[in-house]
């Protein structure tokens, strides 16, 4: 930032230095010029033509410059074309130079034939460049055309730019310096913050804090939220995952117990206690498997899934199952959720699995949308479950009909399933079937 900063302070300086420089200079050469032209335009008001045809001035210059010697400013009067001419008695020069340029005469070149002023450079004389104002007039009562020359020794002008160009050199340096400084303590002042933030992400790391609870700017206060956010996430994920596995070792100990009591004690019915054991020991396992995926799944933001399609293939597979249970489908086609494909089907599967076996042959699937979830309500037309047993029947491994086969962990697994992707299911009674409705809401996803 501080390089970036002084490049681009740089150029912009250097650039606007320049124009500065140009239009200043411009300014000062005018003004020079200026002064020039206003003692030619003072040489042409006084010039007069004498009895010889030669040029005079009715009155004396001004500026006493023009009567010293070698002053640096000169005027000349001279028949235009580049000759020197002579009167009419043929001894009289009619060209009429100042005081100040005593043995030296003014160049009358024939680059221009009309009668504009033209300013130019010259270094005619060998010591000295000269500023030079010319303009060609015809004086009343000649017939000649005459050049008006005003010259100034440059050293002047160049001596006034160059002042100028250190004025300016000295300013826009001090001017750069203060803006080279200002940027770097910007720099180093604004990035603070975020030095302080890595000290505190150091201090976490190291186990000296938790959180960050220092106050920032408020433009890195969100930065700071969102990394507590993160940690606080981080710690429910830590703590969710010692949950599990503690719920998982405690679900495994009891069977592991069963079995080795019983091959310990030599027990006669030994198989049949492992297959037992082996086969709740196996259901726990694919409950928190199933947990675990859609934990591990949840993550993905881009997660999306058409409802109906996952409720048409959840349909053909229990319809092969239960071949005397008719599944009815209605509602929103067109829904989607923020559910990976996978869990989608695990849980509309477990729900209507149970609704076909546990109902009396008839099923009724409604997909609702609402402005912030999508409903799918399972309703069959079994016995239902009782409000008091409502809520116990989520426990992993509660079962109300022991008869039929089965693991005790579908709903358990909705449950878990959903609550992990921000829904939820509740179970009603249905109105128009008269058993069991479980209702499984599910994050809506915008199209």
């Amino acid at each position: 930032m501080i390089v970036v900063s002084a490049i681009w302070i740089l150029l912009l300086l250097g650039v606007g230095g320049y124009a500065l420089d140009r239009v200043l200079t411009r300014e000062l050469t005018r003004s020079f010029d200026g002064g020039l032209e206003y003692s030619l335009n003072a040489l042409i008001a006084s010039a007069e033509i004498g009895p010889d045809g030669e040029a005079y001035l009715n009155r004396p210059p001004a500026d006493q410059r023009f009567i010293e010697p070698n002053s640096g400013l000169y005027f000349q009067i001279s028949v235009a074309g580049g000759k020197a001419a002579t009167g009419a008695a043929g001894n009289v020069d009619l060209d009429f130079p100042s005081r100040s340029l005593w043995d030296r005469r003014l160049q009358v070149s024939s680059r221009h034939n009309d009668f504009d002023v033209h300013v130019y450079n010259s270094q005619e004389f060998p010591d000295e460049t000269l500023r030079i104002v010319e303009r060609d007039v015809r004086i009343p009562g000649s017939a000649l055309r005459w050049r008006f020359q005003v010259a100034q020794n440059r050293e002047i002008l160049d001596d006034q730019i160059d002042e100028l160009r250190k004025t300016l050199v000295r300013a826009f340096g001090v001017l750069g310096f203060g803006l080279l400084v200002l940027a770097a303590l910007q720099a180093v002042y604004g990035l603070w913050p975020l030095r302080r933030v890595r000290q505190a992400i150091v201090a976490i790391r190291s186990g000296e804090r938790s959180r960050i609870d220092e106050r920032f700017p408020r433009e890195i206060e969100p930065l700071k939220d969102e990394l507590n956010a993160l940690l606080a996430h981080n710690e429910q994920q830590a703590e969710e995952a010692r949950t599990h596995a503690g719920n998982l070792a405690h679900a495994l100990k009891t069977p592991l117990t069963v079995i080795t009591n019983a091959a310990t004690a030599g027990s006669t019915d030994l198989p049949e206690t492992v297959c037992r054991e082996a086969t709740t020991m196996r259901r726990q396992v694919d409950h928190h498997l199933a947990r675990a995926r859609a934990i591990g799944r949840r993550s993905s933001t881009q997660a999306r899934s058409d409802v109906w399609p996952a409720l048409v293939s959840v349909e053909r597979a229990v319809s092969r199952l239960y071949e005397n249970v008719t599944i009815d489908l209605a509602g929103d086609k067109k829904a989607a959720v923020r559910v990976e494909r996978q869990d989608l089907d695990e849980m509309l599967g477990n729900l209507i699995e149970n609704a076909a076996k546990y109902g009396g042959g008839r099923v009724f699937v409604t997909v609702k949308t609402t402005p912030k979830c999508v409903e799918v309500e399972v309703e069959d037309d079994g016995t239902g479950i009782p409000e008091a047993e409502r809520v116990s029947i989520f426990a992993r491994g509660a079962r109300l009909d022991t008869g039929k086969p089965g693991t005790g962990l579908g709903l358990a697994i909705v449950r878990d399933v959903a609550e992990i992707y921000g829904g939820g299911i509740a179970l009603e009674e249905s109105e128009d079937l008269g058993g069991l409705l479980a209702r499984l809401k599910l994050p809506l996803c915008a199209a």
